[in-house]
C-alpha cells in the first residue's frame, strides 16, 4: 500500500470538470503547480487530465464513480483491465490512492463496494504497485451515529455490517480511510445554535471541553469523533484523509468570500498540527474545490478557489508558494 508520510502531509485540492469554462487540464496543471498545490483529486478516470500529469510532481488520489463498481466487483479481470486503462497506461503519472466509490450508500449499492475494493486492490497487487498506490474508499461523515462528545463517536448501529469489514480490509492493507468532512454543513444547518467562529477556525477559547481534551474548532471534533468511532470498529491504527472539505464564497446561508477565504486559509495552516487526540500529526487534506462546480448539486456550487480566468478568487496560499503570497500581500495590504 502507499504509506502515508504524516511529517509531509500536504493540503491538495479536488478537481471536477464540471465548471462552468473550466481551463484545459494542460492549463490547470500548469496552475497547480504555479500556486504550489501539490495534490489533487479527480473523481473518474480522465485521459486528458492524466496525460496532462504524466511526468509532473504533483500526486493524484484518483477515483472509481459508484456507477462502476458493480463492474468492478463482478470480475477481477474487468479490475484488471480498470487498472491497465488508468494506471499502468500513465507510468509517469504519480497516482496516491485509488479512491473506490465516492459517499457509497448501503442499501443503494452498497454489497458491491468491497469486492469491488478487493479485485482493484488484487490489480493493483498483479501490477506490483500495491507499495505505492493505497485501494480505499471516501465515506460521507453521516456514517457517524454518534459524533458528540468527540470521544464517544461511533458509526451508525445499522451499518456496522456494511462498515466494519471494510475497516478491516483498510487496517489489513494499511491504507487510510477517506472521509468527506464539512463543519459548513453543520453551521449552515443550524446557523442559530452553532458558533460561526468554531466552524471556521477563528474561536480563541474552548467551546467543547471531552475530558482532558478541549476543542476550538468543529473540524477536531468531528475528526476525533471518527478516529473514536474506528477505534470501536477495529480501526485504531488507521489514518484518515479528509478528502473533501471547504465553504461556499456565495450563493448559500453564511456563503461568503470572506468567510472562504477565513475558512480555507486557516484550514491549510490547522492540518498541519494535528487535533487534540492525535496531536502532532498533520491531516492530509483536500479542499473542494479548484473552481466552481454549477453542474453540481446546489450545496456543491460557489466552492472554487479560482476563477475560470484562472485568478484566485481570493487570496490564499499553498505552502512555499511566492506567487500566491505575494498575490495575498498585493491584495490586503
Amino acid at each position: 500500500m502507499a504509506v502515508l508520510n504524516m511529517a509531509e502531509a500536504q493540503v491538495g485540492v479536488c478537481y471536477g470538470i464540471s465548471g462552468d469554462n473550466v481551463p484545459s487540464p494542460q492549463e490547470v496543471v500548469t496552475l497547480c503547480r504555479q500556486n504550489g498545490i501539490q495534490r489533487i483529486r479527480i473523481y473518474e478516470p480522465n485521459q486528458a487530465v492524466l496525460q496532462a500529469l504524466n511526468g509532473t510532481n504533483i500526486e493524484l488520489l484518483l477515483g472509481i464513480p459508484n456507477t462502476d463498481l458493480q463492474k468492478l466487483a463482478s470480475s477481477q479481470a474487468q479490475a484488471t483491465t480498470w487498472v491497465q486503462s488508468n494506471i499502468r497506461n500513465y507510468s509517469s503519472v504519480k497516482f496516491r490512492y485509488i479512491a473506490v466509490g465516492n459517499e457509497v450508500i448501503p442499501s443503494e449499492g452498497g454489497q458491491f463496494l468491497l469486492p469491488a475494493m478487493k479485485n482493484v486492490h488484487s490489480a493493483i497487487s498483479e501490477a506490483g504497485l500495491e507499495k505505492k498506490i493505497g485501494v480505499t474508499t471516501a465515506l460521507d461523515v453521516a456514517v457517524l451515529g454518534i459524533s458528540f462528545p468527540p470521544s464517544v463517536g461511533s458509526f451508525k448501529s445499522e451499518i456496522r455490517t456494511f462498515l466494519d469489514p471494510i475497516v478491516s480490509f483498510l487496517v489489513t492493507n494499511q491504507a487510510p480511510v477517506l472521509v468527506n468532512l464539512y463543519p459548513y454543513l453543520v453551521y449552515s444547518n443550524n446557523p442559530q445554535n452553532v458558533q460561526l467562529d468554531y466552524a471556521i477556525f477563528e474561536s480563541k477559547s474552548l467551546i467543547v471541553q471531552d475530558g482532558q481534551l478541549g476543542y476550538r474548532n468543529h473540524f477536531d471534533a468531528i475528526l476525533d469523533a471518527f478516529y473514536s468511532a474506528l477505534e470501536k470498529a477495529g480501526g485504531a491504527s488507521l489514518e484518515v484523509v479528509v478528502s473533501e472539505t471547504g465553504w461556499p464564497s456565495a450563493g448559500e446561508i453564511g456563503g461568503s468570500v470572506i468567510l472562504a477565504m477565513t475558512y480555507n486559509r486557516n484550514l491549510i495552516q490547522h492540518v498541519q498540527s494535528g487535533t487534540p487526540k492525535r496531536p502532532g500529526r498533520p491531516v492530509e487534506t483536500y479542499i473542494f474545490s479548484l473552481f466552481d462546480e454549477k453542474e453540481k448539486a446546489e450545496n456543491l456550487n460557489y466552492r472554487g478557489l479560482f476563477l475560470p480566468n484562472k485568478q484566485h478568487k481570493y487570496p490564499i496560499s499553498f505552502g512555499n508558494n511566492f506567487v500566491a503570497q505575494r498575490y495575498l500581500y498585493l491584495q490586503c495590504y
